[in-house]
């Protein structure tokens, strides 16, 4: 007789994510068997880049219609396993994910005896691909474990795996049809990215080369009449220059915007895009099912940071012009309400499934999380922010910690509400719960707290906005298993965003101090971030599950933000020292959508299901296929982006 079943399943994590298809790391039974001056010359390449990805489409279908002929099937990150059992016993084949922390095995499925000696009985598995798996075997007459195979398999392979007794029993995996690379898509992108790249920095410096503009002048004829102008009569302008100079007083220098901060923000941005559209549905452009830190998992909090350094330039520019506290204070909280309101009636509902309904509206949310960071953020700027900084001392030996010292009051707010973040951590009482549990519930823990996922942070959020208003389909459900709905951006983790967008205040703060001396900004940026990675490393052990605080999105933990604003700190130096300082980079293309930032995110969201953002695919089981799409709709908004900045369309709220 013949045994069908299904013992698993992927669960795909996010809105967008519930209307695809997803095989992350379930496991199913089957039947048995650099530029100078780009803004000029970048809409060429900008076009050339999207025809380019539009043109790949076609090639990722051809590609992926050949894979799914060989291997017909195959899923998406998954393999065929074979068990072979040699033995007199029946088998019972259990996993367990090594990405799972102190978990309970999975029951895979029954393997029955061999029906004589020599002669095995064989059941197929459908296994994922995405992270290594450890095989338990186990007899079903006395529930002891025979074996244990840890072993990483590959997408589209077929294994097989043998049950022998040879005095013991003896496990082994034998591969026998090779897996596909996965991650060719991935190096093929980045090569063609890289080469437009290359060709846009060498177009650009060969542009700007006096002897091929002196061409192109010479063409137009302009150059020829401007020289026969100039040798008759002399340059007026040139004259009227050297008067002025004698005359004149210096003219003031204007406020500059650095971009190297539009460019920080547009990095931040453009990687949002792309992980929220999919990111080829490569587990690391995922987020981290509980601890831990994939590429989804550093954009966030990179912009909140960035949002808070803006909020001291800006706060001290409005004050510098003469505007009064009170109409900074209103336009902060209409702001605010602007961002809450966009959040939680056009970016959480999905009209495509039907009205607005309130009985299952998700509250908290992105642009939530960023509206009630800024507002508490920019208050407290606006209640220690200074108008003038030129006329402080900097003689005193205090003085190399003015940035900090200045605004202390601030600083002790967030002390504050960091204390009360712990408190409420460690030492709220969850009911059938352990005080202080960090964990994700499920199959975690050895399954004893399964409806504990995310301890206080969670009972805090059912309890203020009930469990039909928050997010209910964590990422913990991919790996843990978990069934409780749970909030990432929910009530207790704003209180750590409120931290990150304050860091990213202080760092505000280092470059209106230090104005025009590099030097100084770079070496507190470095000292910021190595003191917060100390902090990190202090609060993680240097581990992903075995510190006090681990590392994890979900929660945002103190030692997430610490970590997140370690690397802030150390790539805005980068960003800085390549853009404003030494000017070898522009930031372009990232610069253009981080001068208009909301209007990319809002768009992204709202167009997601429309052409040419998305498109019905001939292989939805095929990386190539995801990525190119992904690529295309975030190039789209990248081009759009640059667009409207030729045009001088600004979306502010």
């Amino acid at each position: 007789m013949s045994k069908q079943g299904r013992i698993g399943s992927g669960i795909c994590y996010g809105k967008r994510e519930t209307k695809k298809e997803s095989s992350d790391v379930g496991v199913k039974r089957l039947r048995q068997k650099v530029m100078t001056k780009p803004e000029k010359y970048i809409f060429p390449f900008a076009a050339l880049a999207l025809v380019i990805a539009v043109c790949v489409v076609p090639l990722a279908a051809e590609i992926s219609n050949v894979i799914s002929t060989r291997h017909i099937a195959h899923r998406m990150d998954e393999a065929i396993l074979t068990v072979n059992n040699e033995l007199d016993i029946e088998l019972v084949v259990s996993w367990m994910s090594e990405r799972c922390y102190q978990c309970l095995y999975q029951q895979l499925g029954v393997v029955p005896a061999g029906p004589s000696p020599g002669q095995p009985s064989s059941v197929d598995f459908v296994v994922g691909t995405q992270h290594g798996i450890t095989l338990q075997l186990n007899s079903t007459t006395v529930n002891l474990e025979l074996c244990t195979v840890p072993f990483h398999f590959g997408e589209h392979g077929n294994y097989s795996l043998w049950v022998k007794n040879l005095n013991m029993v003896n496990c082994s995996v034998v591969t026998g049809a090779d897996p596909v690379n996965s991650y060719i898509p991935i190096l093929v992108a980045f090569l063609i990215f890289a080469g437009l790249a290359l060709a846009s920095a060498i177009g650009t410096t060969i542009l700007g080369l006096d002897v091929v503009r002196g061409f192109f002048y010479r063409i137009s004829g302009s150059m020829e009449t401007e020289r026969l102008i100039n040798s008759e009569l002399g340059s007026p302008d040139r004259t009227v220059s050297l008067i002025a100079d004698n005359i004149l007083p210096p003219p003031s220098s204007p406020s500059k915007r650095l971009r190297s901060l539009d460019t920080f923000r547009g990095i931040s941005l453009v990687i949002m895009v792309f992980v929220n559209y999919g990111g080829g549905r490569y587990w690391f452009f995922r987020h981290e099912s509980w601890n831990g830190l994939t590429v989804a998992d550093l954009v966030f909090p990179w912009f909140v940071f960035i949002m808070g350094t803006s909020i001291a330039l800006s706060t001290h520019s409005m004050l510098r012009a003469g505007s009064t506290r009170c109409s900074l204070l209103r336009k902060v909280v209409w702001r605010s309400m602007q961002l809450f309101i966009i959040g939680v009636f056009i970016i959480n509902p999905n009209y495509c499934h039907g009205p607005l309904s309130w009985d299952n509206l998700r509250i908290p949310g992105v642009l939530q999380r960023l509206a009630f960071s800024y507002l508490v953020v920019a208050c407290l700027d606006l209640l220690v922010a200074r108008g003038r900084l030129d006329i402080l001392t900097t003689d005193a030996w205090w003085s190399p910690g003015l940035d900090i010292l200045l605004y202390w009051p601030a600083w002790l707010c967030v002390l504050i509400l960091e204390i009360i973040w712990l408190c409420l951590t460690f030492l709220l009482p969850v009911p059938d719960c352990p005080t202080g549990y960090l964990g994700p519930g499920g199959i975690g823990d050895m399954g004893l707290y399964a409806n504990c996922t995310g301890g206080a942070a969670s009972l805090i959020d059912r309890w203020l906005l009930g469990e039909s208003h928050i997010y209910q389909t964590p990422s913990s459900r991919v790996i843990y298993a978990t069934h409780m709905p749970y909030d990432p951006e929910g009530v207790l983790g704003s209180i750590n965003s409120i931290l990150m967008a304050f860091l990213g205040l202080q760092a505000g703060k280092i470059i209106l101090h230090y104005r025009d001396l590099h030097t100084s900004i770079i070496s507190r940026f470095l000292i910021w971030g190595l003191l917060l990675g100390a902090i990190s490393a202090a609060l993680t052990k240097c581990s992903t599950d075995h510190g006090f605080i681990p590392v994890n999105k979900n929660l945002w933990s103190l030692s997430y933000v610490t970590t997140l604003a370690c690397f802030a700190n150390v790539l805005l130096v980068l960003v800085y020292f390549t853009v404003d300082v030494k000017k070898w980079w522009s930031g372009a293309p990232f610069y253009y959508p981080g001068m208009n930032s909301i209007l990319v995110y809002v768009g992204h969201e709202v167009f997601e299901e429309y052409f040419p953002f998305s498109w019905r695919m001939s292989n939805s089981q095929s990386h190539a296929e995801h990525l190119t799409q992904n690529l295309v709709a975030t190039s789209c908004w990248v081009f759009i982006a640059y667009v409207l900045y030729r045009k001088k369309i600004f979306w502010k709220i």
